[in-house]
């Protein structure tokens, strides 16, 4: 499994956990980072299990002490941490009072985990793996003023300062017995080489980056304006730059307050992919063009390797049922719960489940074999709100079918 498909998968199972609620502080989430000794982990949930035994209430000293048990036993499977680290999570999920249904989940993360966390409540921990499964496209920062410039990269939610410039622009006093015209002309010729040595540096730095997804600049003063408007950056980077912020400060803290009053270019940036993806979607739909939506069509078109891209609604909770009665008869059901007493078309006689499967997996493994690309859509935006009432699945197609 590749990492962006170990990547889905994750978020999938998070949306389950999110679910999740303890009618007691009786879910247990046990984070232990890449390289840890798996034996002193071992250790301290034995210590852990003994000190659940001075729970007050019968019910849920039960569970607390059942579900460190099912994680000591599962951990039995394993010789060493893997290598990105390993998340369980165990506890009850009855949603009946009284009745006792211990469940565990046991993830690798995609990422090495460098958090240690034994946590026991009425929900699970899920904030470091939602990290890992965040966007983190990558922005370039400048903040600079007359005396200085930084520059760095926002990561997922992390600032990086790269390069500071110092710069050699005198100040707005006249010197000496120098002329106002002659100081003047001296002091436009440094900030003219300072700017241009700031862009040249930005430019190296951010033409290196390969999955730059825009460019933010701020500063104090009017020489950030100056900086985009008289076009110091490589013309590569241009049509990158996504806006301009006042910011009170330069440096590290210049670039975090930068990030912070960019909140809405970033926001706009992010689904910038998406939104052009829906309006080539609805462009074809409009025009009656290489498109299909709607359950059955999409499949059709994957089926018979039509459908370039597959949009999925990321809020489609389908699954795919295969059932089969003891005639040997098959047949495929496509709904969110599981099917009961479903007869055979064909003799009549009562049809069992032999295949369960989220829809999503299926059409991720059967778009493989077409190299068919597979997009998932938030229903955040206005466009992917209209692509959710349609159905919440559809294709723009590499031909047209019928």
């Amino acid at each position: 499994m590749d990492k962006e498909e170990a990547k889905r998968k994750l978020k999938k199972l998070l949306r389950e956990l999110e679910k999740i609620k303890g009618r007691h502080t009786e879910l247990i989430s046990v984070y232990i980072p890449a390289g840890a000794n798996l034996i002193d982990i071992i250790n301290q949930l034995r210590q852990e299990q003994s000190t659940a035994e001075n729970i007050k209430s019968k019910t849920t000293r039960k569970n607390v002490t059942g579900a460190l048990e099912k994680i000591l036993q599962h951990l039995k499977l394993f010789r060493q941490t893997p290598p990105n680290g390993l998340v369980i999570f165990c506890g009850n999920v009855s949603p009946v009072e009284g009745k006792t249904e211990i469940k565990l989940w046991s993830i690798e993360p995609p990422e090495p985990l460098d958090v240690k966390i034994y946590w026991c409540d009425q929900s699970f921990v899920l904030d470091p793996l939602k990290e890992m499964v965040s966007e983190k496209e990558v922005f370039g920062l400048i903040v600079l003023d007359a005396r200085e410039a930084d520059i760095g990269f926002l990561r997922g939610k992390k600032v990086y300062l790269v390069k500071r410039i110092e710069s050699t622009v005198p100040s707005k006093s006249i010197k000496g017995g120098m002329s106002q015209v002659r100081y003047d002309r001296i002091r436009e010729q440094a900030i003219q080489e300072y700017l241009s040595k700031v862009g040249e540096i930005a430019s190296k730095i951010f033409l290196e980056e390969k999955e730059l997804k825009g460019i933010i600049i701020g500063g104090p003063g009017p020489i950030k304006e100056r900086f985009v408007n008289e076009n110091y950056l490589d013309h590569r980077l241009r049509n990158k730059i996504l806006g301009v912020k006042d910011t009170g400060y330069t440096g590290e803290y210049g670039l975090e307050e930068l990030v912070k009053r960019s909140e809405d270019l970033l926001k706009e940036a992010s689904i910038v992919e998406e939104r052009k993806l829906l309006e080539r979607f609805f462009r074809e739909l409009r025009s009656n063009g290489n498109v299909v939506f709607g359950l059955e069509k999409t499949l059709k078109a994957l089926e018979i390797g039509a459908a370039e891209i597959i949009l999925i609604s990321e809020d489609l909770r389908l699954k795919r049922y295969l059932l089969k009665c003891p005639l040997g008869h098959e047949e495929v059901i496509i709904k969110e719960e599981k099917p009961q007493d479903v007869k055979c078309k064909i003799c009549g006689n009562f049809m069992e489940i032999k295949n369960e499967i989220d829809l999503e997996d299926f059409i991720v493994e059967e778009a493989k074999k077409f190299s068919t690309k597979v997009k998932f859509i938030s229903s955040d935006t206005s466009e992917g709100k209209e692509f959710k009432n349609l159905g919440g699945i559809g294709a723009i197609l590499r031909f047209k079918i019928d």
